[in-house]
C-alpha cells in the first residue's frame, strides 16, 4: 500500500486493488483527534492505517463517506470509537450489509462485521478544535458527504470524483441537476486540494472540469 504524505497533516493511503482500481484512505492528524476518512476493506486492509494513527494516543474519529462496501468493511477495526456518517449512510450499510457481503464476499481483506455509525448528521457537522467541516454532498450516492479541513484547505470528495483522469464523472444514484449542485457547493469552498475514493491527488479545477464535462 502506498503512503504519501499531502501536507503538514494530511495523509494518504492508496491500495491498488487485484480488481482494477485504486482505493484510497484519508487520514488528518488534528490537534485534538485523528481523523480516518473510510476504512477500507477490512481488517488486513485497514491495520497499517490503525497503526500509524496509534501513536498519537489521540481519540480517533472514523467517518464513512458513503455506504458501499469498500469503505466501511474497516469499521469493525474501531469498535469503541466515534464513527460518523450522514444519517441516510447507516441506514443503507443495515439495509445492504449482507446483499454487499455475498456480491463482493472475495474483495473481503482479514476480517469484517457490521459496525454501523454511532454519530450521525443531516446537512452538516463541525468539529471545531481542528476546523474538520462534514458536508453533504449527495452526487455518487444519496447519501454521500465530503469532508474539508479548513486549515490545510484539502477537501475530501470521496466517490463523487470519478476513479481516473479519463473518467472524472463518477456513477451517480441522483439526477444530474442536483450532482451539479454538489459541484456548485464545492466552488464555494476554502480549498486547493481535492483527495477522491478512487482517484489520484488532485486540485481545485478538477471541479470546474467535471463541470464543462456534465453541463
Amino acid at each position: 500500500m502506498k503512503f504519501e504524505k499531502i501536507k503538514n497533516r494530511n495523509y494518504v493511503f492508496t491500495k491498488n486493488t487485484p480488481w482494477g482500481w485504486d482505493l484510497t484512505i484519508h487520514v488528518i492528524k488534528g490537534d485534538k483527534f485523528n481523523y480516518v476518512i473510510d476504512t477500507g476493506l477490512g481488517s488486513e486492509h485497514f491495520a497499517p492505517v490503525l497503526e500509524f494513527i496509534m501513536h498519537d494516543n489521540k481519540p480517533i474519529i472514523a467517518i464513512n463517506t458513503h455506504y458501499h462496501w469498500d469503505h466501511i468493511w474497516g469499521n469493525s477495526s474501531l469498535p469503541n470509537g466515534m464513527l460518523v456518517s450522514h444519517k441516510l449512510c447507516r441506514d443503507m450499510i443495515e439495509e445492504y450489509w449482507e446483499e454487499m457481503i455475498q456480491k463482493n464476499q472475495k474483495c473481503i481483506e482479514g476480517e469484517t462485521a457490521m459496525v454501523l455509525p454511532n454519530v450521525t448528521f443531516d446537512q452538516e457537522l463541525y468539529f471545531p478544535e481542528d476546523k474538520i467541516r462534514l458536508i453533504y454532498t449527495p452526487g455518487h450516492t444519496i447519501d454521500s458527504i465530503s469532508v474539508l479541513d479548513e486549515v490545510e484547505g484539502v477537501l475530501n470528495a470521496a466517490d463523487n470524483i470519478g476513479d481516473s483522469l479519463e473518467e472524472l464523472i463518477p456513477s451517480l444514484a441522483i439526477e444530474k441537476e442536483q450532482y451539479i449542485q454538489t459541484l456548485l457547493k464545492y466552488k464555494e469552498l476554502d480549498f486547493d486540494t481535492c483527495i477522491s475514493g478512487h482517484n489520484v491527488v488532485l486540485d481545485k479545477s478538477v471541479i470546474d472540469q467535471i463541470l464543462n464535462l456534465i453541463q
